[in-house]
């Protein structure tokens, strides 16, 4: 891990070199979504607390999403009717700061938007209800995210710890559906979950600056948009800097402090590590 990490520089100054055709792509893909996933659970996050201390009526309640327009950052709690009505409207602005949130709990009809967001959500719900790809865990949550870009809809379920000072990586998964809201595929995007502890949680006393997790081929060769959601929505907390996903083929590197995302071929860091050990090996002379 320590020598990963004195290699940061080096891997900027070459990432070129390289670098396959498409890396640009999938990195300015992944992160878009990634980005996307993270600002609806960001929503959901504080405006789930917003919307349960001031409202009084939980029996009414048939569940919440999230979604970005331009008026801000919506969490939307929706009744248990057949056909849902909007109980609550929590909206933020790309702080996400609680103090100058947009509270509403009149109750109206769904937008277009909200509606179809609505039933992709429901149905969601449904199929995951009694499916054995989809697992649970005590003290964890599965997390919900419709996306509807065009015709393409789609439903992220992401694993959400009950605790603080824990980060949890997979059992995470990606519904595809079609206009009328069937299931086109599901897909379970890690084999397993992992836990890492950040801060008094961790126990150690001290703080780590970089973290990591490796996939496997069937996961694929890349970090995928619910782990950079879940980097962007507990980095600050955990204080990394870094975090390395690692495949078959490559390493993926996610600057916590920046947002960025860097990918390099499994070659092209060997050869920066023979580099260094040259550079070290020399410098001992």
């Amino acid at each position: 891990m320590k020598k990963l990490a004195g290699l940061i520089i080096s891997l900027m100054a070459v990432s070129s070199s390289f670098s396959q055709v498409d890396t640009d792509r999938i990195n300015d893909s992944l992160v878009e979504e990634g980005l996307h996933l993270y600002k609806s659970e960001m929503a959901s996050w504080y405006g789930t607390d917003i919307f349960r201390e001031q409202y009084k009526g939980e029996k009414k309640i048939g569940g919440y999403f999230s979604y970005s327009d331009k008026e801000g950052n919506k969490c939307i709690f929706f009744s248990k009717e057949d056909t849902p009505r909007i109980l609550g409207t929590i909206v933020f602005d790309d702080t996400y700061n609680v103090q100058t949130a947009k509270a509403s709990l009149e109750e109206r009809e769904l937008t277009g938007v909200e509606r179809d967001l609505c039933m992709l959500r429901m149905a969601a719900s449904k199929a995951i209800n009694g499916d054995t790809l989809f697992k649970s865990y005590q003290h964890m949550n599965l997390n919900l995210i419709p996306l509807i870009s065009g015709d393409e809809k789609k439903v992220y379920v992401l694993t959400g710890p009950e605790e603080t000072g824990v980060v949890v990586f997979g059992n995470d998964y990606l519904l595809t559906f079609d206009g009328d809201n069937a299931i086109k595929s599901k897909k379970q995007l890690h084999r397993n979950i992992l836990t890492i502890n950040y801060g008094e949680a961790a126990g150690k006393g001290q703080e780590v600056e970089a973290s990591m997790h490796s996939h496997s081929p069937e996961t694929g060769d890349f970090i995928t948009a619910t782990d950079i959601c879940t980097l962007m929505l507990y980095e600050k907390y955990a204080k990394w800097k870094r975090h390395y996903v690692v495949s078959a083929h490559y390493y993926c590197i996610w600057n916590c402090e920046t947002d960025k995302l860097f990918i390099l071929t499994k070659e092209a860091m060997e050869r920066i590590n023979e580099d260094q050990e040259q550079k070290h090996g020399r410098s001992k002379h």
